[in-house]
């Protein structure tokens, strides 16, 4: 199932549940937005669609880690004396080497990392597990642990914070709501999936 369905799943998830609670319209809004974001969520993973989103500049980073490793090689040649020469030199050959590395993996371990930092300094629960939950996103294959119900239970615990954090009245249920809709969108049973998703991991590996 593409993008742009489990994004409209979502939101049409969190209007309901608005309807629900009989919100206000900044409410409203915020609770369709956030079912949007939480029924695009499972694809976090390395491989999903999301997080190619993410990750899309990281071909960009390592261009402009290796333009600067070549700098740095480059005015210590031409400025540096002695051994300060060389070590300049020696660090811009570690430069260039580590950038040829840089993957959409690490992009995405990197912004999990990020996220993780930003909930610490905060002191927000819901963000610093968010970190967390992308970080480990980032180790695993596309459809896998995201799109278990072990899956669902992390994030629902990211939303249960969230909601503790933001006072919003249906957010926890929107976001596992909207999370849950992805799963469903993406059983085999559907005629659209030639792939299921593994529900019962890590006890199981059966596609649904």
């Amino acid at each position: 199932m593409n993008g742009t369905v489990h994004m409209a799943l979502g939101a049409a998830t969190g209007f309901v549940v608005a309807n629900n609670f009989q919100t206000d319209p900044a409410a409203t809004l915020s609770l369709v937005a956030l079912g949007g974001v939480s029924g695009l969520v499972p694809d976090l993973d390395v491989n999903g669609k999301l997080s190619n989103k993410i990750t899309s500049s990281h071909k960009f980073i390592k261009k402009l880690a290796q333009f600067i490793g070549l700098l740095v090689i480059l005015y210590s040649f031409l400025e540096g004396m002695g051994s300060e020469k060389w070590l300049g030199i020696g660090a811009g050959t570690g430069i260039l080497i580590i950038a040829s590395f840089i993957t959409r993996r690490h992009m995405l371990t990197m912004t999990g990392v990020g996220v993780f930092a930003g909930g610490l300094s905060l002191a927000e629960n819901w963000l610093l597990l968010f970190g967390v939950y992308i970080i480990i996103a980032s180790l695993i294959s596309h459809r896998s642990y995201t799109h278990s119900i072990l899956g669902v239970v992390f994030f629902a615990v990211i939303a249960y914070q969230f909601e503790l954090s933001a006072g919003i009245e249906g957010i926890f249920i929107t976001c596992v709501a909207g999370y849950i809709t992805h799963l469903i969108a993406d059983l085999k049973v559907l005629p659209s999936n030639k792939r299921g998703v593994k529900l019962l991991l890590p006890f199981s590996s059966k596609e649904f």
